[in-house]
């Protein structure tokens, strides 16, 4: 070697450098999204945010669970989520063909659920290509590829809401509701314009009935409070106190999780087609603007930024917002032609002024 020209030193080294570079390929091929998966659930965040919202969380593990468990509900076992498929497959080996083939398998059983979980996964890929450990093994772009955006169900812009007649027969439908808890949390989605996440998770200690203030889990930032208006204090007041929760249920998390199938019932007892919950978010909003509400004070109450060109980007305060949403209230409360006196002190009941 030395007469050829051949350092062996040198070429000892280089012969090690090799190994160590085709072992550091052999293990980097050999990681799978499963591995990495408990660690971005523990330190990934979504855009803009400092932590995972604790629903979104649970969200993720339940997209990604193996399944195979008795269900809490009915007989048989779990299915395994939409994710699970993904995490047994090696990280480096995902690209846009992959995903799509997982996807077109994932959408016979649900097309909807198919495409939120891969909302997710791209959450994941993109929190890959920022580690600089994981950067070189993952695609970011692989779930945004044509092939696959082609395949997702269109979205259609949601803009039910309920009309100003319709509102008194919704009432009567979700007054005439077996589950008196079911029917306290739709009628405070409606007079309060906040998700339903927000309300369903509301605690005993986060609704002040003394001094009127309601604190939500927010969306948006970490809690917003709003006042809490006569007639919603009323219902709440008359709701009984299981557990921590305003709306308790016997569910997995203690509140009420879905009312769905009350609100359907109310619908077809008030001869409403359809009325999704962000329905009647969107039509505190629409019936606040119609009893005179500020723009930026039903977005203040609703968990919205206000307008900073309609309104200086104004954050009013709980007393400067109160007359605002009693406005709201009263207004809705006239549209359901309920008679409601605030010292009552008593659980309400629906009194017809005209039919």
């Amino acid at each position: 070697m030395v007469d050829s020209g051949v350092d062996p030193r040198e070429a000892e080294k280089e012969r090690l450098r090799s190994q160590a570079a085709a072992a550091a390929e052999a293990a980097s091929l050999a990681v799978t999204v499963g591995d990495l998966w408990p660690t971005y659930l523990a330190e990934g965040r979504p855009k803009r945010r400092e932590a995972w919202k604790p629903r979104y969380l649970a969200d993720l593990k339940t997209m990604s669970n193996a399944g195979g468990e008795p269900k809490k509900r009915g007989q048989g076992l779990t299915r395994p989520g939409p994710l699970f498929p993904l995490l047994q497959m090696p990280l480096k080996s995902i690209d846009e063909d992959r995903l799509k083939e997982w996807f077109d398998v994932e959408a016979r059983s649900g097309r909807h659920q198919a495409t939120r979980a891969l909302m997710m996964f791209r959450g994941f890929l993109r929190w890959c290509a920022g580690h600089p450990k994981y950067r070189s093994l993952a695609d970011r772009e692989a779930a945004r590829a044509p092939a696959l955006a082609e395949s997702l169900p269109s979205v259609a812009k949601r803009t039910d809401c309920l009309e100003a007649p319709q509102v008194a027969g919704w009432f009567r439908g979700v007054e005439a509701l077996a589950n008196r808890t079911a029917s306290a949390y739709l009628q405070c989605l409606l007079l309060s314009g906040a998700r339903r996440e927000e309300m369903a998770a509301l605690k005993w200690v986060q609704a002040d009935l003394r001094w009127r203030k309601l604190t939500l889990a927010d969306k948006v930032d970490d809690e917003r409070v709003i006042p809490l208006t006569a007639y919603m204090a009323t219902l709440i007041a008359g709701l009984p106190r299981v557990n921590e929760f305003v709306f308790a249920s016997d569910s997995m998390t203690g509140h009420i999780a879905d009312a769905r199938s009350s609100h359907e019932k109310a619908l077809q007892h008030a001869g409403i087609d359809r009325l999704t919950f962000h329905g009647l978010r969107r039509s505190f909003s629409i019936l606040g603007e119609a009893a005179g509400a500020p723009a930026g004070a039903i977005a203040q109450i609703m968990g919205h930024k206000p307008s900073a060109t309609a309104e200086g980007y104004r954050p009013r305060s709980i007393d400067a917002l109160r007359p605002f949403a009693e406005l709201i209230e009263q207004r809705i409360l006239a549209l359901a032609g309920i008679e409601f006196e605030a010292d009552a002190g008593q659980a309400p009941a629906l009194r017809l002024v005209a039919a």
